[in-house]
């Protein structure tokens, strides 16, 4: 799931743009949409403008008599980053044969500028139609419906074992990730997967390295509110302590006791992107006797200024091995805001040996760059030097 601050905030009803001209917009017309689109629903964009909302309503298409789709917003510095939906990533645009597409990419030439675009496909055109899957063999889904009694809710969890695991009779670290949805199989991920099993199963192979992982669902709509303890009032939050007590007080022990895993702090960590990146770093530093390690990728601080109080009261734990990435192409207050979270954890006693710090100049906000990056913090965070 993605949620960058790269596309300023909306006036009003929308968001305030840097030198807004009240005269400038732009507008996103989209002049085909698949055949099977249902007359009745409403199409929306979700984007950086509105932290990837799939349904939010001052992002909504206007239909007109020529069967295409609407929506002006004001122009305003930046790039926006987007995606169309029909008010759920389970109905986000896809390409043509059901893979997932990038995002979609507007900045503007001039005050009054229009983007016009088709969309190819949707994914639920593909739920029951042979969307392939990209899962491997030693991927399961653990539970369909596990129950999290600190939030009151059912969700599906993800287990992906060692090649050797049957056999081995060994026990294993283990790293808990976020957005399950998109780390391991194609036909369930809106905007291409991680491919998790597939690094690993190379990695196991080539270098011998070993580890289970622990992929969560994220909650949809609920996503906000689960990934930050702070309330947001534009965006919601506030469950995020019972969610990462969830994870350290139901999820972990069940899963020491019926898999074979290294329970220790230096055998488990925790690790995710965007808001699942801040949900890390917030689940380690509140866990310091559970999280030995945290990758923390492209963090959406900017949600949760809240968080960078906490860090300066908090102490990290006294080994903890922490990777924080991001790119130079995320928006203008990613890498300030993962900078200034740096210089909080090392003044709170992060040892610098255990800090792994990368910008990189072409990383973007989206599951492609992460699942480039992932081999590499995997590597470093697992490894048994610092």
């Amino acid at each position: 799931m993605k949620c960058s601050k790269g596309f300023s905030s909306v006036l009003g009803l929308f968001f305030l743009f840097k030198g807004l001209n009240a005269e400038a917009q732009v507008t996103i017309e989209i002049e085909k949409v698949p055949q099977k689109t249902p007359k009745e629903d409403t199409l929306y964009l979700a984007g950086n403008a509105n932290n990837w909302n799939p349904r939010h309503p001052n992002f909504a298409f206007r239909k007109a008599a020529n069967n295409r789709y609407y929506l002006t917003l004001p122009a305003g510095e930046g790039e926006l980053e987007y995606k169309i939906t029909r008010g759920d990533w389970e109905k986000g645009e896809t390409l043509a044969n059901g893979a997932g597409r990038g995002n979609r990419a507007f900045k503007p030439k001039s005050d009054k500028d229009t983007m016009r675009i088709q969309v190819e496909n949707w994914q639920d055109n593909f739920a029951s139609a042979g969307k392939a899957h990209t899962a491997t063999s030693n991927l399961l889904v653990m539970n369909n419906n596990f129950w999290m009694p600190q939030l009151q809710k059912s969700r599906r969890i993800w287990l992906y074992l060692p090649p050797n695991y049957a056999t081995s009779g060994k026990k294993y670290p283990v790293l808990y990730m976020h957005d399950g949805q998109n780390l391991f199989d194609a036909f369930y991920s809106y905007s291409g997967e991680w491919g998790v099993d597939e690094t690993l199963n190379k990695l196991f192979q080539t270098e011998g390295r070993e580890v289970i992982v622990v992929g969560i669902d994220n909650g949809g709509e609920e996503r906000m509110n689960e990934y930050t303890p702070w309330v947001n009032a534009k965006y919601g939050g506030g469950k995020g302590d019972a969610y990462v007590d969830f994870l350290a007080q139901t999820l972990k022990p069940y899963i020491d006791a019926h898999y074979r895993t290294l329970p220790g702090p230096e055998h488990t960590g925790v690790a995710g992107s965007s808001m699942g990146g801040l949900i890390s770093l917030y689940a380690a530093l509140k866990y310091p006797e559970i999280y030995g390690k945290a990758g923390v990728f492209s963090p959406a601080f900017w949600v949760s200024p809240e968080f960078y109080e906490y860090a300066a009261k908090t102490k990290p734990a006294k080994n903890l091995k922490l990777y924080m990435m991001a790119g130079a192409l995320e928006g203008e207050q990613m890498v300030p805001d993962m900078a200034r979270m740096r210089d909080l954890l090392l003044k709170q006693g992060l040892k610098p040996a255990s800090l792994k710090y990368q910008v990189h100049e072409d990383g973007k906000h989206n599951e492609a760059f992460w699942q480039r990056e992932f081999p590499g913090v995997f590597r470093w965070l697992f490894s048994s030097r610092k």
